[in-house]
């Protein structure tokens, strides 16, 4: 039989970790920072393809997430608000950047290594050179609604776009991708 206590101990521990947190003990952050490193630093290369703008957004992540630190809570898990943190800020970095006429790449983020579009069974790998074919705000939208599973209304407000263009561009996005795909 399993012990109850080995099991639940990892949690505890780090309850008390996001508890030393919201105090703002430095050796809790410094064992959060450390527990999450990879993770932020994965997920920031997902959006961005060079070393110092996701050094950049792993920064902003856990400033934001010590900041913030009261907000969290501590009966839900950890990651997926963590990943949101990631995600908001990556987006964030990508439109500053562009705003001040830098080019930066968004990397597609995938949890699978296919996905469905229409009715045809594609490769991820095929998904990203037909969404290099589109035009960039059908491929950021697609990305975001069908690999990240961000909804339309999310998706308008991270973009500073209509609840309906959102819609819209997937749509035409998906249909265009058939296109290409018929055309192979």
């Amino acid at each position: 039989m399993q012990n109850p206590t080995a099991t639940t101990e990892p949690k505890e521990k780090e309850t008390q970790l996001f508890l030393g947190c919201k105090a703002q003990d430095r050796r809790s952050q410094r064992a959060i920072y450390e527990r999450y490193y990879g993770y932020v630093k994965y997920v920031a290369y997902l959006y961005v393809s060079n070393e110092e703008d996701a050094s950049e957004i792993l920064n902003e992540v856990f400033f934001k997430v010590f900041k913030n630190i009261d907000r969290y809570d501590i009966n839900k898990a950890f990651k997926p608000w963590l990943r949101r943190i990631t995600i908001n800020t990556a987006l964030n970095v990508c439109r500053s950047k562009q705003s001040r006429g830098h080019s930066v790449e968004l990397q597609p983020y995938h949890d699978s290594s296919t996905t469905n579009v229409g009715e045809t069974s594609v490769y991820y790998d095929e998904i990203l050179a037909l969404l290099a074919n589109l035009p960039k705000k059908y491929a950021q939208v697609f990305r975001m609604f069908a690999i990240e599973g961000f909804s339309h209304k999310e998706i308008a407000e991270q973009l500073n776009i209509k609840l309906g263009t959102s819609k819209s561009c997937f749509h035409r996005a998906r249909n265009l991708m058939k296109e290409q795909l018929a055309a192979c």
